[in-house]
This record gives C-alpha cells, structure tokens and sequence, in this order.
C-alpha cells in the first residue's frame, strides 16, 4: 500500500541544487530555465515547441535544441516557420536511441545548449525537444530544470494508465489532440482519472498530497498553446526567484 508524504509539496518538486542555485551563489547572472519536451514521436512537441515560441518570445529571451533521428528535419520545421530569429534553433542528431541523448549520453544536448546561451546571452528559457521515445523516456537532471511530457489522445485512452516515467515522474502531463478523442473512442474524462491517479504517487509508493499537473489540450485548436504558455511563465518567476541573490 503507499505510503503517505511527510511533506508531499517539498518533495513533488524536490530538485538536487540547480546550475541557477550554483550561477546565483558565483555572483553571475540569471541562467536561463531549460525546459526539457519529451514524448512518443506524433504526439506534437515540434508543435508545442512552436506554440510556445510564438507565444512567448515576445516577452523572453529563447532558443530552441532539437534532438531528431539523423536529419534534423524537426529543427528545419522550427526554422522554416521562423518561430525565432536564424540561429536561435539548434539540431542534434540523436541517431538510433534518441532516450540515450537526452537521459544517458548528454553531452552533445550540453554542447548545443552552452553554445546557444554564450551566443545569445542572457537568455531566459532554452526549450529542449526530445526525440520520438516511449514512455518511459525522460530528461537526465543534469540537461534540464524542468520537463513536459506529451501524449496523444488519439493514441487511445488507456496511455495514461499505462504509466512510465513520463506519465508519472514529469513536471508537466500534456494530453495533445484532445480534438480527435471521438474519432478513436478515447474516454478524456477516463484518461483524466487515470493520468490523476498515476501522477498521484511519486517512486517509493509514496502518495502526493497533490497529483503533478496535467493539461488537456488541442494544438490544432490552440496553436499558441496558452495554457502551457501560462504554466511557463510561472515557471519562469519560480526560477527567477529561487536564484535571486
């Protein structure tokens, strides 16, 4: 049976000491947030990473790293769609285990993130796009601050019951083509109960107070993603403040 949190707010969002705590503490200014968007491939983060662009580029300082398989076509999309000025996206060829590169082998994520914050400093959020993987397949601590992770609801309704680190561990669950559930049969309030039950219980059995957020969402419907744009920002004041001097 879980066990029950002794102090399930800390520990939901319980974090080793951040490159920000370390920057702050050195006297430098504000790291950027790193934003790591992860998910299985057609779930629409390429399409996440551009709502959220658009929607906030305006008011931050961004760039962009793309892991993708070898052509770096998700990079080419971003750039063609000139969600940012030229040079702001970055492409990593992850190859044939595109999990390994954001969670095992991270350097070449490092590398192109460090190179985008000295080129464009200061910048305020650098979101890192996974490749295509399963759901099990998250961000490594050491690349990033804070993940979303993106699911199809056109996928089917029993994803979020299916559980893995990405349903159960992430900061934030982002049910995408909320839009194309009818077509496939897919229950959103059953896949609201679910995702809520399985986020509700951290690693160890032991149960949160508060289940880690999840949004539902069309893309399609709301390019901008404002929803996730709001969480973003908040974020983003969290970040600000926790490394204040």
């Amino acid at each position: 049976m879980p066990r029950k949190e002794p102090d399930a707010q800390a520990q939901a969002h319980a974090r080793p000491e951040s490159r920000g705590t370390k920057a702050a503490s050195a006297g430098s200014a504000v790291p950027a947030l790193r934003l790591g968007i992860g998910g299985p491939v057609g779930a629409g983060k390429t399409t996440l990473v551009a709502g959220l662009c658009r929607a906030l580029h305006g008011e931050l300082s961004m760039a962009v790293v793309s892991n993708d398989t070898h052509a770096g076509e998700d990079a080419e999309l971003l750039e063609g769609e000139g969600v940012l000025e030229p040079g702001r996206i970055a492409a990593v060829h992850a190859g044939c285990s595109p999990q390994a590169a954001i969670r095992d082998d991270i350097a070449a994520n490092l590398d192109a993130v460090e190179a985008l914050e000295a080129a464009f400093a200061p910048l305020d959020l650098v979101l890192i796009e996974g490749g295509g993987a399963d759901l099990s397949a998250v961000f490594s601590r050491g690349l990033i601050d804070r993940q979303i992770f993106v699911i199809d609801a056109a996928a089917g309704g029993r994803t979020p019951r299916k559980g893995g680190a990405g349903i159960t561990d992430t900061d934030l669950l982002l049910v995408n083509k909320t839009d194309l559930a009818p077509l496939v049969g897919a229950d959103l309030e059953q896949m609201r109960v679910d995702a809520a039950a399985r986020r509700s219980v951290a690693p160890g059995g032991v149960v949160r107070d508060t289940p880690l957020p999840t949004l539902f969402t069309s893309l399609a419907e709301h390019p901008h993603a404002p929803a996730v744009a709001d969480w973003v920002r908040e974020l983003i004041a969290e970040h600000r403040a926790s490394v204040a001097p």
